[in-house]
């Protein structure tokens, strides 16, 4: 009898177990990393869990080549993951998911994010699709340690992009570094010192007008310092396209003296170089019209194709609440993207002192961006400029193509996609 008993209550606890995991809700998440956030992200998903039993995350932290090549597809076809973290921001506004409908208190998403909303929803729109897991700005690094042992002054605020890359020519040869000059595979990475050499991107008439005498100056010095070997051809012109290439761990090496990428490296840097040089940020180095680089930043945004969008919104919510956001920046060392956690402060986690000059540097650099510059995140055929000039440029560093064949494929490029997406 009393193992009887002991069946039958065993047997009803399996049969309650059975009935909560089949009500449990499966949201899948598509992330990509480049330090330790995904580390981070993971361990915050596993305290939601933790305290809403009636949904699980399923996380996928890709390649951030998925993010940028495959994920776009699967949006197209109608399909995708319930939500994603995201560089492709304003492109792919259509496919986000309005929260509004289904959020708590949209008005806490107003307050705080409202300096943001428009990258990442269609023009016009009022729509809240997401949040700014953190705020990016581009602009160079300098291995220190190599300055200092070449004897070469780390330049003034004021150096123009010419000086710096002459003053990182005489370290590598003192020292006999393999690449003066590092810089990402990356249209966005270009845009900024374009756009500080003159580069208007935008016609009058708000159309893409990208080919001018400052896009061509800062074009030509690309080409010149690929043909003179400070920049090593093998990362703009080994691969095709649009594909991204980074050189950090080519910088975390020592072998690179300058390095031009941004402010979302610091936190693998804290890691994969952590205190074997010392490694500065620098200002934005200056063209004849600007000394700046270019905004932008990841968000992790809803898909509308998404089956439970009232459980996205539950997630979504909780992620983006002052507490979760504020430790996240803390032990990610990004720069959030959230009004009263950037009014209040933070206290990032590390003791790295090159961490730290990094981050007020950067932080700094906020306040200096060119118009245009500010402008290109909400822009909305800002992807299309990227993903055409990068193109054109690597093949030009390839040898398949001059920089005058390349001025001219770059319109055709960006009037091709602008037709497909009027499709």
């Amino acid at each position: 009898m009393i193992r009887t008993k002991a069946f039958l209550i065993a047997l009803a606890a399996s049969a309650a177990l059975a009935t909560v995991a089949q009500a449990q809700t499966e949201l899948r998440m598509l992330w990509y990393s480049d330090g330790n956030e995904g580390e981070v992200m993971q361990d915050l998903l596993t305290r939601f869990e933790q305290e809403n039993s009636d949904i699980k995350v399923v996380f996928d932290n890709v390649a951030y080549d998925v993010i940028q090549t495959q994920l776009p597809v699967q949006l197209e076809a109608g399909n995708g993951p319930d939500l994603a973290r995201v560089t492709n921001i304003k492109a792919l506004a259509n496919h986000w998911l309005d929260l509004r409908p289904h959020l708590d208190d949209a008005a806490y998403w107003e307050a705080n994010f409202a300096d943001y909303l428009d990258w990442m929803r269609p023009d016009g729109s009022d729509a809240i699709p997401g949040f700014m897991t953190q705020l990016t700005v581009t602009g160079p690094y300098i291995n220190k340690t190599l300055f200092d042992q070449a004897g070469v002054e780390v330049l003034p605020e004021s150096a123009t992009w010419d000086e710096w890359v002459e003053a990182a020519k005489k370290v590598a040869a003192d020292q006999q570094a393999p690449i003066a000059l590092g810089w990402d595979r990356s249209g966005h990475r270009l845009a900024g010192p374009a756009i500080s050499m003159g580069a208007k991107y935008i016609g009058e008439d708000g159309a893409p007008a990208v080919i001018d005498d400052g896009f061509k100056a800062m074009a030509e010095r690309i080409a010149r310092w690929h043909q003179e070997g400070t920049m090593p051809k093998e990362v703009w012109g080994g691969v095709a396209g649009q594909t991204y290439a980074a050189l950090n761990e080519e910088f975390a090496n020592g072998n690179v003296v300058m390095y031009e990428s941004g402010s979302w490296q610091i936190g693998q840097f804290t890691t994969t170089i952590s205190d074997a040089f010392d490694w500065w940020a620098i200002p934005a180095p200056c063209g004849p019209e600007a000394c700046s680089g270019l905004p932008g930043g990841a968000a992790v945004v809803a898909i509308k194709y998404t089956q439970h969008p009232e459980e996205v919104a539950r997630l979504m919510e909780w992620l983006a609440s002052e507490p979760v956001m504020k430790e996240f920046a803390e032990r990610t060392l990004f720069i959030p993207g959230h009004k009263a956690l950037a009014e209040q402060g933070l206290d990032f986690q590390t003791d790295n002192e090159s961490a730290k000059r990094a981050l007020d540097v950067f932080v700094k650099e906020t306040a200096k961006f060119a118009p245009l510059a500010k402008r290109m995140p909400s822009y909305q055929w800002a992807d299309a400029i990227y993903a055409a000039t990068i193109t054109r440029m690597g093949q030009v560093v390839a040898g398949e193509m001059t920089l005058e064949d390349a001025y001219q494929r770059i319109p055709e490029d960006i009037e091709q996609k602008m037709a497909e997406a009027g499709k």
